[in-house]
């Protein structure tokens, strides 16, 4: 099974890539888990719900059973918030980032413009927290990608790098 999860700062078009490739391989996608978390919050959380968050998401990953499967988000999402926002990381979300679960992870830069909602904390530091994104892929030896500019070039460099997997 090919295993791609698509991550990076929030409003940098990940839900937007993740939807393109599913109608293009015709494959449903995980769905973001800890959107439907804070939503049941209605966006209050503390640190340690960032291990309930991560744990929801790998059981929504753990019950895919196609043949390829499109993620909309991975665990370097855990730890960086983690980091950004507390100053550490739990044991868990660290063991959870190192493991292999995918194969591509494809990084999308936060060059859009911001949509806000209900949900979104931090407007004005997408790009430290994209290379924060870099440095977590980076450190923990993931192969990715890193996608920028409009829907249409994201894609194609997606479905490039996807080919030569």
């Amino acid at each position: 099974m090919l295993r791609i999860a698509v991550t990076g700062p929030e409003s940098s078009g990940k839900t937007t890539l993740c939807k393109a490739l599913s109608e293009y391989f015709k494959v449903a996608f995980v769905s973001e888990y800890a959107r439907a978390y804070l939503k049941n919050t209605k966006g209050a959380y503390k640190q340690s719900d960032l291990d309930c968050m991560a744990k929801g998401q790998l059981e929504s990953i753990e019950n895919v059973k196609n043949q390829l499967l499109i993620c909309d988000t991975d665990f370097s999402v855990f730890e960086v918030w983690s980091q950004f926002k507390y100053g550490n990381v739990s044991a868990y979300i660290l063991e959870t980032v190192r493991k292999d679960l995918f194969d591509l992870h494809i990084l999308c830069s936060p060059d859009i413009p911001w949509e806000d909602d209900e949900l979104r904390e931090t407007p004005n530091s997408r790009a430290q927290l994209f290379e924060l994104y870099k440095e977590s892929l980076h450190q923990h030896n993931k192969n990715y990608i890193v996608v920028s500019g409009s829907p249409q070039n994201r894609i194609e460099k997606s479905l490039q790098a996807l080919a030569i997997i």
